[in-house]
């Protein structure tokens, strides 16, 4: 891990390494990505089968893309009473979270007496992404396929990895169809955010896609935007823990190596603090607690790749570079962590005191744990249950109303010089 203090003479320069984009805005991966949705918008399943093939070892034909109810239910019997209590008890909170932030349809009178409002419909085909490769998200299933069957989205299709052997993880599966999956297809990768959007021989099209990935799934779905919509940019994980020194170095510790380990080599991992004993004392704690891990070597990469221990002079100095770094998960380790917590205006998630580990994010609070990654929590929200609704405006004019309007209509239609629009509206006088 790469260390950071206030008192290096090119502080500010390191810092802007820091906050560098990450994999998500990389070049050679953006060429890359396009390659692969170009091929599969022209040559569609064929297309497909041969980046399965490539990228997951897997040689498949068309018909065996769609996981079979037969599948599911042998995945249902091998689910033991631990996996089905934990998929249970996740989902409650996950569901229970969702229906409190489900938008509802409304009314009101504006100014002219007309009835004006919105109405939410469930999006009616929309497409989620699980990841799998060396550690399969089972929770990945719940934290998007439960918002989308709160929302009542009636057909919810699911694109995942499958292994060399065209097999798909049955804890994974079971979760997906305990969920409410309606579809679910052994297709991963940039080709599977590419068939949900363009459609093929055997995906339909969906509306919407959602769900995190690696950097050429999170790419794929932005450069798709158009062809589709779009939740978020949820890519490799990232925490950055913000510590005083009162903080517990061990929980600190834990924490970053718990978000490293995920296997892509992207996750990003910070630590900000202004007490040096702290930073040393953490970076101690890495170190006695690496080679315990049975993921070490892929904790490993992503230390070497994207990790900082950063000493900053202030309290106050570290809310704002968390603020300019936008983590998707961000632990505030410090006295009075709630006053703190609202400063800090761009990430993704909060996780308050030294209880509050990410991994209960990750798989029981209840709030999704699909978030915002590579700094785009400035601007993007986590994933939510109203993402899967669809907003529509409702205009409704009585005579009366209409009649109201006209003045000021006419005004507007005179100074656009769009004299159709205002006899739209005299016409009816």
């Amino acid at each position: 891990m790469r260390v950071i203090c206030y008192t290096d003479a090119d502080f500010s320069r390191k810092l802007a390494e820091v906050t560098a984009p990450s994999s998500l805005f990389d070049p050679v991966i953006e060429q890359r990505t396009r390659a692969i949705l170009d091929a599969v918008h022209e040559r569609g399943d064929k297309a497909v089968l041969e980046l399965t093939e490539r990228f997951d070892g897997a040689k498949l034909s068309a018909d065996q893309l769609a996981v079979t109810q037969a599948e599911l239910m042998a995945a249902s019997l091998k689910a033991d009473t631990s996996l089905r209590q934990a998929v249970a008890e996740a989902a409650i909170n996950i569901a229970n979270f969702a229906k409190k932030s489900r938008r509802k349809d409304w009314r009101m009178r504006n100014s002219h007496g007309a009835t004006v409002g919105e109405k939410f419909d469930p999006f009616q085909r929309v497409g989620i992404y699980i990841p799998g490769g060396t550690a399969p998200l089972v929770s990945t299933a719940l934290m998007t396929i439960t918002l989308a069957k709160v929302a009542g989205c009636p057909e919810i299709v699911v694109c995942t990895p499958c292994g060399k052997d065209g097999s798909i993880n049955p804890a994974l599966l079971f979760a997906a169809r305990a969920a409410g999956a309606t579809e679910i297809y052994r297709v991963g990768g940039a080709q599977a955010i590419a068939a949900l959007a363009y459609g093929t021989k055997t995906i339909r099209p969906v509306q919407k896609v959602f769900g995190p990935g690696n950097a050429y799934v999170v790419t794929a779905k932005r450069l798709l935007v158009g062809y589709v919509a779009i939740d978020l940019l949820p890519g490799p994980s990232e925490v950055l823990v913000l510590a005083d020194a009162t903080a517990n170095p061990k929980f600190a510790a834990a924490d970053l190596l718990a978000q490293a380990e995920h296997g892509s080599g992207h996750e990003r991992v910070w630590l900000v603090t202004p007490s040096a004993r702290m930073l040393k004392m953490v970076e101690k704690e890495i170190a006695k607690q690496l080679p315990k891990l049975a993921r070490r070597e892929f904790i490993q990469r992503a230390l070497d790749n994207n990790s900082y221990l950063i000493q900053v002079k202030t309290l106050e100095d570290a809310v704002a570079l968390v603020n300019r770094l936008a983590p998707e998960h961000c632990e505030v380790m410090t006295r009075k962590a709630g006053d703190v917590s609202r400063e800090i205006v761009t990430t993704g998630a909060i996780f308050l005191g030294p209880w509050s580990p990410t991994v209960l994010g990750d798989y029981v609070a209840g709030p999704s744990h699909t978030l915002p990654t590579g700094g785009a929590g400035a601007s993007f929200a986590g994933l939510t249950v109203d993402q899967f609704q669809r907003r529509t405006s409702v205009v409704e004019y009585t005579g009366a109303a209409l009649k109201k309007a006209l003045p000021a209509v006419k005004k507007f239609a005179e100074m656009e010089g769009l004299s159709a629009h205002g006899r739209s509206v005299e016409i009816r006088e």
